[in-house]
């Protein structure tokens, strides 16, 4: 006699993984509290408090480290969450200073973050809002990266508290100011992988984080946004972030602006103009950043650079000229330097700034257009390399 077990009702019990507090804002991290026991309604906003200065004013990674809370208090925050930092998979440094960190924040889940110093007030951190991206700008390296998911807001504040680590910025306990002037990460960028405003709710939340007083203290004014053109969204970036904007152009005609970043054909020039016009605060104080990325032969005309100053016009606004970063595969090339200023010179002469970005971390392939998650690369390379043997078998 044979005898059959059936085991499709047994499972095997899968403790879950703990909660990370980092990218909770503060109303979510006291209710957080109340909900997992750790402390009454009447004490989760002290006790929020507490653990919140530790995680992003001192930037512990251990709740043993929080040592104004008691013990006991401190086991069971362990045992319902964790404030450990994602896995730095790489960490590679450019001949000019720019880190770039490329960090797995889940399995098969991988993004790139770049610090460039000597950017705004001191060094700017380039940090990304999606694993992979969905606008297949032509020039770009990242937008060959199919989308995996959008970030959450923890995974974005995880890439401000890895370069703090690395530039070792975290206050010593008992340092209750943080002294401004001598920090060395003084701006945020989101122009690393993805489209922010594909992500703006936990975009809203991480910068929510990144500026309170309380914590890792960055100005609004210092953070800046970078669209591609998600008209619909640019009101509520606006209110709810109080961020400054910058815009992802590269063309001055639809036609053109068609082929390079192709979200225009969704919204076009016009209605990328009304929105960029109708953003909260705009002003001579909060002027929006244009970005032109210059391809040779392709946009760095004079008369593009005067059809620009006619887009423009009357918005209150500097235009980034980007030198183009070259990347492997693709077939657009970077302007020469004399087309480049002379492009320059007619935006100057119509009274908008217009610096050149110096590109920085090209050999470490992490400037501008540049970013792909390195894990990306080389299981495309591995699955080329195991094609012949595949076939071979076969």
């Amino acid at each position: 006699m044979s005898v059959t077990l059936d085991l499709s009702r047994v499972s095997t019990p899968v403790t879950p993984a703990p909660v990370t507090l980092s990218g909770m804002t503060r109303t979510a991290l006291r209710e957080a509290l109340i909900a997992a026991d750790i402390c009454p309604p009447e004490k989760a906003k002290m006790r929020a408090t507490q653990v919140w200065r530790w995680i992003h004013f001192y930037g512990v990674t251990d709740f043993a480290a929080m040592t104004d809370i008691g013990k006991n208090m401190r086991a069971r925050l362990a045992a319902a969450f964790t404030v450990a930092r994602p896995e730095i998979v790489e960490r590679q440094v450019s001949k000019d200073g720019t880190r770039k960190w490329l960090i797995r924040t889940a399995p098969g889940i991988e993004v790139e973050a770049v610090y460039i110093p000597d950017v705004g007030r001191a060094g700017a951190l380039c940090v990304s809002s999606q694993v992979g991206c969905t606008l297949n700008c032509t020039f770009c390296h990242t937008g060959t990266q199919k989308l995996v998911r959008n970030l959450t807001a923890a995974e974005i504040v995880a890439q401000v508290q890895v370069c703090r680590d690395d530039l070792e910025e975290w206050p010593k306990f008992g340092e209750d100011v943080t002294d401004q002037d001598e920090r060395r990460l003084s701006n945020i960028v989101f122009m690393g992988m993805g489209e922010p405003l594909y992500n703006l709710d936990h975009v809203a939340d991480a910068i929510e984080i990144i500026s309170d007083g309380e914590g890792i203290a960055l100005s609004r004014r210092r953070i800046t946004v970078s669209t591609s053109g998600v008209v619909p969204q640019l009101e509520p970036l606006g209110t709810n972030t109080q961020a400054m904007l910058a815009i992802s152009l590269h063309a001055t005609n639809d036609a053109l602006r068609d082929v390079l970043v192709p979200l225009n054909r969704k919204y076009n020039l016009e209605a990328l103009m009304a929105g960029i016009r109708a953003y909260p605060g705009l002003s001579n104080a909060r002027r929006v950043t244009f970005e032109y990325v210059m391809l040779k032969g392709i946009n760095d005309s004079p008369d593009e650079a005067r059809a620009l100053i006619k887009l423009i016009e009357g918005i209150p606004a500097k235009i980034n000229l980007i030198p183009f970063n070259p990347w492997p595969g693709t077939d657009y090339e970077c302007s020469d330097w004399k087309t480049i200023e002379r492009f320059a010179a007619i935006i100057n002469k119509a009274g908008y700034a217009s610096p050149i970005r110096t590109p920085r971390g090209r050999d470490i392939l992490a400037a501008c257009g540049q970013l792909k998650s390195e894990s990306e690369k080389v299981r495309a390379s591995a699955l080329r390399k195991a094609a012949p043997t595949a076939v071979a078998a076969a």
